[in-house]
């Protein structure tokens, strides 16, 4: 075990794991942070998005040991009273259905917007093709990026 002093959300956070525990379980076991979620633990459905340094990244796939001091932040980082245009607008189009994948598709629509604050639905498409939904919510979530980026 190793102590690592990290930026999570803003805050200096201290924390002692193994230098190859992934960011997913350092924020759910280590932090409380339950907000990002655990989907395929292989970096292929999106569930546990965080930002990285500022972009949206895989914490499935980090280990603790490649932080540094760079920031990460979580859904429940992302703004503090959930008025994030991106939240308002997944609210306003209600689309979770489950749920289980929504900080995940809010993390990469958000980084996907501080990118490109106007994008195309290709655009969309594309910045989103990494995020999987199991309900099926597309449609809906093309809706609420359009919607956050005229906000």
């Amino acid at each position: 075990m190793a102590q690592y002093t990290i930026t999570i959300n803003g805050k200096a956070q201290q924390v002692e794991a193994a230098p190859d525990t992934p960011m997913l379980w350092v924020l759910r076991d280590h932090l409380d942070l339950v907000g990002t979620k655990f989907g395929c633990g292989i970096g292929q459905c999106g569930a546990c998005t965080i930002h990285f340094n500022g972009v949206a990244t895989r914490s499935c796939q980090i280990p603790i040991s490649a932080v540094g001091e760079n920031p990460v932040v979580t859904i429940e980082g992302l703004s503090k009273e959930a008025d994030h245009p991106v939240q308002k607008a997944w609210i306003e189009h209600d689309v979770p259905q489950c749920g289980y994948c929504q900080s995940g598709q809010i993390m990469s629509a958000a980084s996907l917007l501080k990118q490109n604050p106007n994008p195309t639905d290709q655009e969309i498409e594309n910045g989103m093709s990494g995020n999987i939904c199991r309900c099926g919510t597309y449609t809906r979530i093309k809706k609420a990026i359009k919607t956050a980026a005229n906000s």
